[in-house]
C-alpha cells in the first residue's frame, strides 16, 4: 500500500487498501462462520475445516492473480482508476504471499492452474522459520505505516493504519499461541489433498529426471 500510495497519491488510497484486503476476505468470512456459527475449536478450524473444498475454492478465488489482473485490465479498458489500482494492489498481496506459505499455500493461478508454490518459509509456522518471518513482516508493515502516516492528513486513514498494525500484532500472538497448544496436543501437519498431490507430482518429476 505504501509503494502504490506513493505512486498514485492519497486520492486512490482507498481502492489500494481495498485491494490489499480483498484476497483475505474469504478467510475472514470462513473464520467468522466456523468460529461464530459452527462453534468449531480453533485447532480444528485450521487443521480440518480450512481444507474443505468449498473454502479452498473461495480462498483460491480471493488469491487468484489472473482474476485480480482481469479486474485491473477491465479498469484500464473502461477508464476506471479505482478498478485498476484495486486489481494491482490485490496482485501485490498475492505476490507477497507466495514466499511465506508452506503447506497452506494458495492456488495463486486459479482458475488457469491449481498449482501451489510450496515455500520453505512460513509467515506463522515455526517449523518453517515462522517466528522470524512474522517479525520481519510486521516490521515492514510498521515501516510502511510510518511512511503513510506522515503523508496522511485524515484521522480516519490513520485509524485504519492503527487497526492494521494492531491486527498484525494480534495475528502473531494468536498463531504462536495456537501452535503452542497444537504442539502440546501432538497435532499433525495439515495438508489439503490438492497440496499433497502437487508435492507428489513434483517428487515424481524430480525422480524421473534422475
Amino acid at each position: 500500500m505504501a509503494a502504490l500510495g506513493a505512486i498514485t497519491g492519497p486520492d486512490l488510497w482507498l481502492p489500494i487498501l481495498g485491494g490489499a484486503l480483498l484476497p483475505d476476505i474469504p478467510i475472514f468470512i470462513f473464520y467468522a462462520w466456523t468460529k461464530g456459527v459452527e462453534k468449531i475449536p480453533d485447532r480444528t478450524i485450521w487443521q480440518e475445516a480450512y481444507y474443505r473444498p468449498f473454502w479452498q475454492a473461495a480462498v483460491a478465488v480471493g488469491h487468484s492473480i489472473p482474476l485480480a489482473g482481469a479486474i485491473a485490465i477491465t479498469g484500464q479498458i473502461i477508464g476506471e482508476p479505482v478498478l485498476i489500482w484495486l486489481g494491482i494492489s490485490a496482485i501485490l498481496h498475492s505476490l507477497e504471499d507466495l514466499p511465506v506459505h508452506n503447506h497452506d499455500a494458495h492456488r495463486h493461478f486459479f482458475p488457469i492452474s491449481n498449482y501451489r508454490f510450496i515455500s520453505p518459509f512460513s509467515y506463522w509456522d515455526p517449523r518453517h522459520y515462522g517466528r522470524w518471518v512474522s517479525l520481519a513482516e510486521w516490521g515492514l508493515v510498521l515501516i510502511a505505516s510510518a511512511v503513510l502516516w506522515s503523508n496522511m492528513s485524515s484521522w480516519a486513514g490513520r485509524l485504519v493504519l492503527i487497526l492494521i498494525n494492531s491486527s498484525y500484532g494480534f495475528a502473531i500472538f494468536y498463531s504462536r499461541n495456537l501452535w503452542r497448544n497444537c504442539t502440546e496436543s501432538n497435532c499433525s501437519q495439515p495438508q489439503s489433498s490438492e497440496s499433497n498431490s502437487s508435492v507428489e507430482v513434483g517428487k515424481s518429476k524430480a525422480s524421473s529426471k534422475v
